[in-house]
């Protein structure tokens, strides 16, 4: 997997493992762990031990299994095709997964998130000799009947266009422009990889001045939400704020909408991904998923453990 000395399985709680012989591992650094390449994060390093926490059922992983070090944080691939998709909480894609293993996922299984095969019409924007910062449009794509995405220069990189692809069909991995910055020339792709953990820079911060329409007529009257706002819907067990998540998520008056449902009881996440692909988007009177990417997270554990 990687060019890293392999480190060692020392003990095993649960979700939790620890490793020796992880000299140089880094903090939230991706691993594999057992012989069956088991995804994990570290979060605990001490002189040459570290913590790993496991994102799938460690049952199985015993002492001395390797562990296999990337040295790369837990990221997430940002490009066109990720709308209309429907994700893991590592961002695996489950309708994939589901037509190679069936509705049981295997543990240790890796596929890409996004389709690399897949063209998408790239339209330029900008021109060669164009200065360019990090957030600045070079192009963009369309991505669904309901999406336009705009390609932008990675949040880290600026300089100069020193080319920039005709307008035409390429897939993500292709280089669609050139930069030269002061490090060298940098290829500029439609596919971006980013650390889940590090904030997304910005320029600004906009006003928040325009009411978001939930389509719910108690939250609209009494709990208006200001879109670029947040708001938090606290209850006991049974309330309904799973419900009223989903209504927001079906019916406001959004471009896009990213479901997570993290920690959410499987029969419930079953009834979003059976019902979304099914629904109409009322404003445009195309298919709701066009504009939604659905993260199924699940936990059957009680309350109290999730």
């Amino acid at each position: 997997m990687s060019s890293f000395k392999p480190g060692k399985v020392e003990r095993v709680a649960g979700p939790v493992i620890v490793a020796s012989n992880m000299l140089g591992a880094e903090m939230y650094e991706v691993v594999r762990v057992g012989d069956q390449g088991l995804i994990g994060e570290i979060i605990k390093i001490e002189q040459d031990r570290a913590t790993v926490q496991v994102y799938e059922e460690t049952a199985g992983i015993r002492p001395g299994e390797k562990v296999e070090r990337s040295g790369k944080p837990l990221s997430v691939e940002l490009s066109p095709g990720i709308t209309g998709q429907i994700y893991d909480g590592i961002q695996r894609p489950l309708t994939v997964l589901f037509e190679k293993t069936g509705p049981f996922v295997k543990r240790g299984l890796t596929l890409p998130p996004i389709d690399k095969s897949k063209k998408w019409h790239f339209v330029p924007t900008t021109k060669p000799g164009a200065s360019v910062v990090g957030g600045d449009i070079i192009g963009r794509v369309k991505e669904t009947s309901l999406i336009t995405q705009q390609i932008m220069v990675p949040p880290n990189q600026s300089g100069k266009i020193s080319s920039i692809v005709k307008e035409g069909d390429y897939t993500v991995t292709e280089p669609v422009g050139e930069l030269e910055s002061p490090n060298g020339p940098v290829s500029l792709f439609m596919l971006n990889t980013w650390p889940v953990r590090a904030a997304r820079s910005f320029r600004r911060k906009l006003p928040s001045n325009t009411p978001l329409l939930t389509g719910q007529r108690i939250i609209d009257f009494f709990f208006p939400i200001a879109k670029g706002g947040t708001a938090t819907i606290p209850g006991a067990f049974g309330t309904g704020k799973t419900m009223s998540q989903q209504q927001l998520a079906k019916w406001a008056d959004a471009s896009v909408i990213v479901y997570v449902g993290c920690g959410e009881r499987g029969n419930e996440m079953a009834e979003v991904l059976e019902t979304f692909p099914k629904l109409v988007d009322p404003r445009s009177g195309e298919p709701i998923m066009n504009r939604t990417v659905l993260i199924a997270n699940t936990s059957n554990m009680p309350i109290a453990a999730r």
